[in-house]
């Protein structure tokens, strides 16, 4: 055999070992439950005082007279004419007279009648709950003292027996309530105040599981659960009605619901561990179908014969069943979930053996079923789980949903000083624009001026001329100083401080400055504006006035701002206009025919294109026309360099 072969063969055998490893201390500690739930069942037998116990009865049954000794059971019967009588007698002595008496019958099956020196005392056919076979329902009576005397006194007890199960009556007491009545209410306790905890605990489950089953349908084990739990909290507060009440359509589905509630636990764990139902799984609801159809159409005794024919095997079969599938999960899985719920279906199998013991008189005296309580401890517990587990399930939400909102703070404080930095960087970008621009500006402007003075100078020029170039000088730096005031996007700031420069410069040569703002607010708002952007504009400005001064032989400057509606919005327009002699334009009608006047035209349009405006220029014998419109958004970054 190759290597290759032999591989899957090898790894197979492991994991059967390591099943097998696992599955035999499981089944080792199932045996101890087992052991323990029997002992317990016996331990916890509640002990009834034997000093004052009545055993010794004349049984008349069938016609038939005979001795026997309590507990005794009975042949089963489907009538109710001529009920077994069993007739005993219990003494009363002078001291004992001044107490009062009871009589305590703690188990029976399934009604009783008891009366004392021939006067009926207890009748427990009034009470709905303590006629049922599956339950131990004691019962107690107070003897009136009217009906005691010294010395002997009679009893009997009529026992009505209906179904197929064996009648039975265990051991009658009779004595003072007061040594009677502790034993009464142990019984009581374990046997119908339990059930009725565990009942309406079932019934309050069976409700949290249904609102869990509605939010998540994709979840059926919990509407599955639900539906369980209903079924056995219906067979506990609705009892069958009691002989010789008529038969009710309900007793049949009281019948069937244990069958179909044990189906319904199978179908929960084959869900609760994530397997997958088979379809011949159904077959299992076919016994409780089988029931419940015979209920409805055929009248006793033929519901309980098949109850107890087939009901009770499928109750059996589906514990079994649970066992398997729990075992086989313990194995496969290793949680804590499966072996809980392994080790609760091995007490309720555990419970379920004992009762069929009883039922079959295997166990001999014994009819103390305790499956059911168990079987409700056991849903009780289940339902419990489910619920800590959906909360379980809840709190990780919210514990997730907590994290996930520490990661989107997280994130979004990340994001905000990513923002920061982005903005830091934009804003040192820009400012390395600014300082770019304005040492070009500088450069261009002062650095020329000062290149002038110091030319000037060297070639020993006069005095007033090197005057000139330094004002200049001085004025273009004063102009870059002025440029970087926050004007707030308000451009008729610069423009304010701009006109006051320009009336200095045309008052030495007798030049008027009409100054005019057409529309109410001047110019829009420009939020935008940058330093750089007021420098280009006032250059332009200073470039046209300074042209009307030596060139156009100008006597009136007009300066007019305002603001236009346009199809794409408002922008603004500032027009400066003289009345001198004009210029010649060249033949692209754009720049004037000589070389330095279209040198100084160029930079213009130059310093109107870096800022997104438009500049026009009208030159005739009426004067100069500048028009610069203005942009609706000045632009971020030099427009002449893209």
């Amino acid at each position: 055999m190759s290597e290759v072969a032999a591989k899957p063969i090898v790894s197979s055998w492991t994991r059967r070992r390591l099943r097998l490893s696992r599955l035999v201390p499981y089944l080792l500690l199932q045996a101890l439950i087992v052991i323990a739930s029997l002992l317990v069942l016996r331990l916890l037998q509640p002990s009834d005082p034997e000093d004052y116990a009545v055993s010794e009865f004349t049984q008349q049954e069938n016609g038939a007279t005979k001795t026997v000794a309590l507990p005794h059971f009975t042949s089963s019967r489907y009538s109710l004419d001529d009920p077994p009588l069993y007739s005993g007698s219990f003494m009363l002595t002078g001291a004992d007279a001044k107490s009062a008496w009871s009589v305590f019958l703690p188990r029976f099956s399934n009604a009783v009648e008891v009366a004392v020196n021939g006067v009926v005392i207890l009748d427990s056919r009034r009470d709905d709950a303590a006629n049922r076979p599956d339950r131990n329902t004691p019962q107690i009576a107070l003897i009136p003292s009217s009906l005691l005397r010294e010395g002997t006194n009679g009893i009997t007890v009529r026992l009505f027996v209906w179904g197929p199960l064996k009648g039975f009556l265990d051991t009658v007491y009779v004595g003072p309530d007061e040594a009677l009545r502790p034993a009464y209410e142990r019984r009581a306790l374990l046997f119908v105040t339990l059930p009725v905890v565990f009942s309406a605990w079932q019934a309050i489950l069976a409700v949290i599981l249904a609102i869990m089953w509605l939010m998540r349908r994709h979840e059926p084990v919990y509407g599955v659960l639900a539906v369980a739990m209903v079924l056995g909290v219906i067979q506990a507060f609705l009892p069958p009605p009691v002989p010789p009440l008529s038969y009710s359509r309900l007793a049949a589905v009281l019948l069937a619901s244990a069958p179909i509630e044990s189906a319904l636990i199978v179908v929960f764990a084959v869900l609760f561990f994530g397997w997958r139902w088979p379809r011949y799984g159904l077959l299992l609801f076919a016994p409780g179908v089988i029931v419940f159809v015979a209920g409805l159409v055929a009248g006793p005794p033929l519901p309980r014969i098949l109850f107890l024919a087939l009901g009770i095997p499928t109750v059996g079969l589906c514990l079994l069943l649970m066992a398997c599938i729990t075992a086989t999960a313990v194995v496969r899985r290793q949680d804590a979930a499966s072996f809980t719920l392994g080790c609760a279906v091995t007490i309720v199998l555990t419970c379920w053996g004992h009762d069929m013991l009883s039922v079959f008189e295997i166990m001999p005296n014994e009819r103390t079923f305790v499956s059911r309580l168990s079987y409700s401890a056991m849903l009780v517990a289940i339902g419990a789980g489910l619920t800590w587990r959906f909360a379980r399930a809840l709190n990780q939400v919210d514990s997730f949903a907590g994290q996930l909102v520490a990661r989107v703070r997280e994130a979004e404080e990340r994001l905000k000083a990513s923002f920061v930095r982005e903005e830091a960087r934009a804003r040192a970008a820009a400012l390395a624009d600014e300082r770019t621009r304005l040492m070009r500006d500088l450069h261009d402007g002062l650095g020329g001026q000062l290149i002038s003075i110091v030319a000037l100078s060297e070639r020993g020029n006069t005095g007033a001329t090197i005057t000139d170039a330094a004002r200049a000088a001085l004025k273009d730096l004063r102009l870059v100083i002025d440029s970087m005031d926050d004007i707030g996007g308000d451009l008729m700031l610069a423009l304010g401080s701009w006109r006051e420069r320009a009336a200095a410069q045309l008052r030495p040569h007798d030049i008027a400055l009409d100054w005019r703002i057409t529309s109410q607010q001047g110019l829009p708002l420009h939020p935008e504006l940058r330093p750089w952007h007021v420098i280009q504009i006032i250059r332009i400005l200073d470039e046209a006035v300074t042209n009307a001064v030596k060139h156009a032989a100008a006597r009136h400057v007009s300066v007019t701002i305002e603001t236009l509606d346009g199809a794409d919005g408002q922008h603004g327009v500032i027009r400066i206009e003289d009345d001198g002699k004009g210029f010649a334009l060249a033949d692209n009608a754009e720049a004037p025919a000589s070389g330095q006047a279209a040198r100084g035209l160029r930079n213009m349009k130059s310093r109107a294109a870096r800022c997104g405006a438009v500049l026009d220029i009208g030159s005739g014998t009426t004067g100069t026309r500048v028009r610069l419109q203005l942009p609706q958004r000045f632009p971020d970054t030099d427009a002449a360099s893209r």
